[in-house]
């Protein structure tokens, strides 16, 4: 009996310990809902099908709603089912995403894409602000006791002009469980709002479009294939070296053709930089954008970052275009904090430190005079005060990240205690980064060498971003740009380039433009050379916005020679918007980065009459009819206003046509007929 009485009473305290367990559990989670009730950040809330966890791998499906006020008032939970604040209330599938932050805290990162209803179709969507897309990450902070390592980094890289995911702080709930401060960030993918290069697919295996776009990282296999491995450094028989792996397209997407090219122009940079090679047909400027290169490293060694360079370390080619770094990725273990070690010091240089350095050809380039050159002008350019890498500025954007996250990094550590030592963090940064300021100055090296850089006289003189469809001709397949020599000598444009993504075009070698003289570089050489009746000076790739654009000319080491931001809104020219006419500078001396000095040119030929032998117009000027005679057979024949709008047609087989201009205004046309061999030929006409 006593044995028996034991037994029952060891099963009745099982049961009490069952309740209280679940009681304490059901207790820590409404106390984790309560933390967070109200923020001055958007709340994003997850709720997984079946509220099952959010596993590494295969995603789960959800929905996830997003509570932000635009104004800039408050955000309350309690809005959860109001659609005036709900920026997304929508399907979602989710993963557990990272390596190393998501072995080492309970507090995981996500990645999750926006689906439609139907769980399958990708739902391209503004999220907080950002553009149109549906991968999206969200940050969970791991190893910053800051909260603002990751994002200060990704600031400065965009305050230097290159491309950066956008990223918002947030507060997030899954499962009715507080997960604390995020950072809702764009995944690094190839889009026109984001790393903006061609796509392509596994049928672009031969010139030109096997030469891109590719997004490529230095980094952990983390499943993926090798695709090939750099030596970073020798010493005798420990050679250490960094893994390549493709990005886009995804490593099993990628043909043998596609990674046999990517690999040639990592292995191309590796031999011209061991050389030291500054030639500008064939060194390093001929090989990659010097510009981003240059913004990578200062962000890299400005920061200390302990990964950088061998892990996390992210390129990217547009088709015809020049490697390029970045964007920026992993900033965690940086500013004087290391995790694992005490590596990220203000007094090295993380591409040589013994670990992690990286490929060779990091030290390298650095180790080439005149690329170091163009380093430390753009070093004490960005240094200067007011300038993003100032000691003033940097310390300022901290303040004003802190004072935004404050609160919820008070909920943040009631739920992980994380970042208790915040204040202290923040302080010890701030000291650091005076130090490693003061030590880059000193070590930099000089840059007189490139300071003073004579440029040619070039201008962008006209564009046409978005011309009317003609025919069966599509509109974006009659783009042009043309660039004026606005000097008395001629230039020799040998590296010449477009330097922003978008369009690419560089210009071959020997390539010349007289004193005084024009060139037109177009989208489609044959569509061009059929409706202008001319030949372009060379066809570029990709083609131009329709809504904003920023055209930057630079020579082959970056520097600028002319610069042209256009929108397709006032105080921007209207009309250039697809009503026919183009951008055209009203002087060459003017400022052309100002829209006040464009205005709309009219004539769509582009050329004075030098077809006169094939056709001959009579009267001209005219009042009424207009006779057309032709030395050859047509078979169509138009009359185009200014606008570029058909205003007259006629489709007969014919040399000679009778065209009515009596019931037009008064100005200028173009009679533009379309011969029976293929060729086109325009004159000009003057209604009275």
């Amino acid at each position: 009996m006593k044995e028996d009485g034991v037994e029952e009473g060891g099963d009745m305290m099982n049961v009490k310990k069952i309740i209280f367990t679940v009681f304490l559990s059901l207790l820590c989670a409404i106390i984790q809902a309560q933390i967070l009730t109200d923020s001055n950040l958007p709340i994003v809330v997850i709720e997984t099908d079946g509220g099952v966890p959010i596993p590494d791998e295969p995603r789960v499906m959800g929905t996830m709603k997003i509570i932000w006020h635009q104004d800039g008032s408050r955000n309350y939970l309690s809005d959860i089912n109001n659609p005036a604040y709900l920026n997304y209330d929508g399907r979602i599938s989710i993963e557990v995403r990272g390596s190393t932050s998501q072995q080492f805290f309970d507090k995981k990162p996500y990645g999750l894409t926006t689906l439609q209803a139907d769980n399958v179709t990708n739902n391209n969507v503004s999220l907080l602000g950002m553009p149109k897309e549906n991968d999206w990450i969200l940050n969970s902070l791991a190893f910053d006791q800051t909260g603002l390592r990751d994002v200060l980094s990704y600031e400065l890289f965009e305050r230097l002009g290159q491309y950066a995911v956008r990223r918002v702080y947030c507060e997030v709930m899954v499962n009715g469980d507080y997960k604390g401060l995020y950072v809702f960030m764009e995944k690094i993918k190839v889009d026109d709002d984001r790393v903006n290069i061609a796509k392509m697919d596994d049928s672009c295996n031969n010139y030109p479009e096997v030469s891109g776009g590719y997004i490529t990282k230095a980094d952990k296999p983390n499943g993926d294939p090798v695709a090939w491995s750099m030596e970073e450094y020798g010493y005798g028989w420990w050679p250490y070296y960094t893994d390549f792996i493709h990005h886009y397209p995804k490593p099993e997407n990628v043909t043998l053709a596609q990674n046999n090219y990517i690999h040639g122009v990592f292995t191309n940079l590796a031999t011209v930089a061991n050389r030291h090679d500054t030639s500008i047909s064939t060194g390093i400027p001929s090989v990659i954008d010097i510009p981003s290169f240059v913004d990578f490293m200062l962000v890299a060694e400005y920061s200390s970052n302990v990964d950088v360079y061998s892990l996390s370390t992210f390129f990217h080619k547009d088709r015809n275009g020049k490697l390029r770094a970045g964007p920026v990725w992993d900033y965690n273990l940086t500013y004087g904090y290391d995790a694992f070690g005490s590596r990220s010091r203000y007094d090295v240089w993380q591409f040589n430190n013994q670990d992690n350095n990286g490929p060779k050809f990091w030290r390298d380039l650095f180790n080439t005079d005149l690329y170091r050159c163009y380093l430390a002008r753009r070093w004490f350019e960005q240094t200067a005060p007011g300038m993003p890498l100032s000691y003033e500025f940097v310390c300022n954007r901290m303040d004003e990240i802190e004072a935004l996250i404050t609160e919820a990094i008070g909920r943040d550590n009631q739920r992980w205690h994380n970042m208790t030592q915040h204040e202290q963090w923040m302080g010890d940064m701030k000291n650091w980064i005076q130090l490693r300021i003061n030590w880059l100055n000193q070590n930099i090296g000089p840059y007189e060498g490139c300071a003073d850089v004579d440029l040619p006289p070039l201008v962008i003189s006209k564009i046409h971003y978005h011309p009317q469809d003609y025919w069966d001709i599509d509109g974006d397949r009659l783009e042009f740009i043309e660039i004026t020599n606005n000097g008395d000598e001629e230039v020799d444009l040998t590296g010449v380039y477009f330097r922003e993504l978008g369009v690419t075009f560089s210009f071959p070698d020997h390539a010349q433009v007289g004193g005084h003289e024009a060139l037109v570089l177009c989208s489609d050489s044959l569509a061009f050379r059929d409706y202008y009746n001319t030949l372009p000076f060379g066809q570029f790739t990709r083609n131009l916005s329709n809504k904003s654009e920023n055209l930057v000319l630079a020579d082959a080491w970056g520097n600028v020679i002319d610069e042209v931001h256009y929108y397709d809104s006032a105080p921007w020219p209207w009309e250039a918007d697809g009503d026919g006419p183009y951008l055209e500078l009203i002087d060459l001396n003017l400022d052309n980065s100002l829209p006040e000095s464009w205005t709309v040119g009219y004539d769509l030929t582009g050329l004075d009459d030098r077809h006169e032998a094939a056709m001959g117009l009579y009267p001209n000027p005219t009042r009424d009819v207009l006779h057309v005679d032709l030395a050859e057979t047509a078979v169509r024949c138009q009359l185009i206003a200014v606008t570029g709008n058909v205003v007259q047609e006629t489709s007969a087989v014919a040399q000679h046509y009778d065209l009515d201009l009596s019931p037009l205004p008064s100005g200028l046309f173009v009679v533009k007929v379309q011969l029976e061999n293929g060729k086109t030929v325009f004159r000009k006409v003057v209604k009275q």
